[in-house]
């Protein structure tokens, strides 16, 4: 089975602290690196956490707060000093034109690759990214800005041909690669071999949904993410805060938990944590008691799924 892991670059809320980074995630499915969200330092949580820069080719920026894209100027820059040659494919708010192309006129001139925005609707639940490998869709969330979170799901995988039967039935190259995509075979003497015969089932597609800031269940969300292998979901406050959660449009961990419970997610990741909190496991606790299989997002921390 294939890579599929989430690296927490920045936990972190709007203020920072000695603790924690602003949010920024690397998603890697197989080969390719996603990143999700860029806020101030994530440059130098890529170095810290060993990825590499030239494989990250899109970057989703779920809303335009300085804690999830103040890092895009810093990064941009980096690739160019690095030398890089090919696109680097920016998802985003409209209003990222506006205000990312002064700066790249000012500090990017004569860099050798090339920035391509791509204008997104934070409203919409839209497919805004497909390869062989994933789709990446939006999902609209409730905050103060126009605000969009990401789930990334893998595509239907092929069957297994098993070796024993190719072997058996002396199966050529070039016949497989049909087999694996649900095709029976023919022998030369013209019996045909069903599939199920010849294959076992494929492995089961995957998915991860991230939930930037918002409040929590806004409409439509628990049915988009139903089943989701991990769920990110912000957790900046603990259930004695909700009032402030309320005025700031945000979630509480508990809140979180409930969307994880309601979603039949398998697993709960929690972050985006208020400053205020020298110890996150009050936010823990409360999640845990609503949705058991919660951990906490840490600077470092690789969840495989």
């Amino acid at each position: 089975m294939e890579q599929f892991e989430v690296h927490i670059l920045g936990c972190g809320s709007a203020l920072p602290t000695t603790r924690h980074n602003a949010s920024s995630q690397i998603i890697r499915v197989a080969n390719e690196l996603f990143m999700i969200d860029c806020g101030e330092g994530t440059q130098l949580q890529i170095r810290k956490s060993h990825q590499h820069f030239s494989r990250i080719n899109n970057v989703f920026i779920s809303h335009l707060h300085g804690d999830h894209c103040f890092g895009l100027m810093g990064i941009i820059s980096t690739f160019g000093l690095l030398g890089r040659k090919h696109p680097l494919h920016i998802h985003a708010h409209p209003m990222l034109q506006t205000i990312l192309k002064p700066q790249l006129d000012y500090f990017c001139q004569g860099m050798h690759y090339e920035v391509v925005l791509h204008s997104i609707d934070p409203k919409k639940n839209s497919i805004i990214y497909e390869d062989n490998n994933v789709t990446v869709e939006t999902l609209p969330l409730n905050h103060r800005i126009p605000c969009c979170g990401f789930l990334i799901s893998e595509k239907p995988k092929k069957r297994h041909l098993r070796r024993d039967m190719a072997k058996y039935y002396r199966i050529p190259t070039y016949a497989r690669q049909a087999i694996r995509e649900g095709e029976d075979y023919t022998t030369p003497d013209g019996e045909t071999i069903a599939n199920e015969r010849l294959t076992t089932p494929p492995d089961p597609s995957r998915s991860y949904a991230y939930c930037s800031d918002t409040t929590p269940a806004p409409a439509g969300l628990i049915e988009r993410i139903k089943g989701v292998d991990l769920l990110y979901h912000e957790a900046t406050f603990a259930n004695s805060e909700m009032h402030r959660a309320k005025e700031t449009f945000h979630s509480t961990a508990q809140q979180a938990a409930a969307v994880a419970l309601e979603a039949e997610a398998k697993r709960l990741v929690i972050g985006h944590f208020s400053s205020r909190y020298d110890d996150e496991s009050i936010l823990l606790e409360e999640a845990q008691e609503i949705f058991p299989a919660t951990i906490l997002a840490k600077e470092g921390l690789t969840i495989k799924i």
